[in-house]
């Protein structure tokens, strides 16, 4: 199992030093670091690390504060949080979300160790109970689908939708002929099709598994997968939704 790990922390020494000490663990994969909470932000969602080792003081936005953030945007599991700071009086502010250690500067050897002695038992058994957990199976329906479009209601069928994601604020449903514009949430048609072959492939992303044509892999661990309508649209994979989109297609 790999661990791909990101670094949060404006300081220099500091953030070379636990690069120099990650480097060293033959499993981890080391993501690209951020210097502010904002960066932070950005780089999660474009690389989604399971771990995350995160400087409770940065400029701009506060280590605490980015993480809530992040775990309201992960799509299945937020990753595994271990705070970094000078003071131990942060620790208890740190565990306020759930952080799974904190590490105090400058960095013991055998301190860091045990951090990571916890993250691989943390990981192992969230990758357990991931295997029984995979979402959107059930049992298929053939119950169509009422969607507002604008001023009026559509009937739809499920089969018809190629894929959904969200538009400035509201919900763009994609057939092979047209984009229904709704108010609904992509949460909200998820619910109303559970049982169909449907995946939410991104956190931003509901996909009719009927309508994909390939499956390319891209960067650090994500995928994208190629639909077969006309134009050959690519949609995004998260490096959480791979395997268990692998999973769906092996069954």
């Amino acid at each position: 199992m790999k661990i791909h790990t990101m670094i949060a922390e404006d300081e220099q020494l500091a953030r070379e030093e636990l690069i120099y000490l990650l480097e060293k663990e033959k499993d981890v994969v080391l993501c690209s670091s951020a210097e502010t909470g904002e960066q932070l932000i950005d780089l999660y969602i474009e690389q989604e690390p399971d771990v995350i080792f995160l400087d409770v003081h940065m400029p701009g936005m506060h280590g605490v504060e980015a993480a809530k953030k992040i775990t309201e945007l992960a799509y299945i599991q937020p990753p595994l949080f271990i705070f970094t700071t000078a003071y131990d009086d942060y620790a208890v502010e740190a565990f306020e979300i759930e952080a799974i250690d904190y590490m105090l500067k400058p960095y013991d050897l055998v301190r860091f160790q045990t951090a990571m002695d916890r993250v691989r038992k943390r990981l192992l058994q969230l990758e357990v109970k991931g295997e029984s957990s995979i979402p959107n199976q059930g049992f298929p329906t053939t119950s169509k689908l009422l969607i507002d479009d604008n001023d009026r209601m559509v009937v739809l069928s499920p089969d018809s939708i190629y894929y959904a994601v969200p538009f400035k604020r509201m919900l763009e449903i994609h057939t092979e002929d047209k984009v229904i514009v709704s108010r609904m949430t992509l949460q909200e048609l998820e619910k109303k099709v559970q049982g169909f072959s449907f995946f939410r492939t991104h956190r931003s992303y509901l996909v009719n598994l009927n309508h994909v044509q390939e499956i390319t892999p891209w960067f650090n661990g994500t995928s994208n997968v190629t639909l077969k309508d006309k134009k050959q649209t690519t949609i995004p994979v998260s490096r959480a939704a791979r395997k268990h989109l692998l999973d769906l297609f092996e069954n």
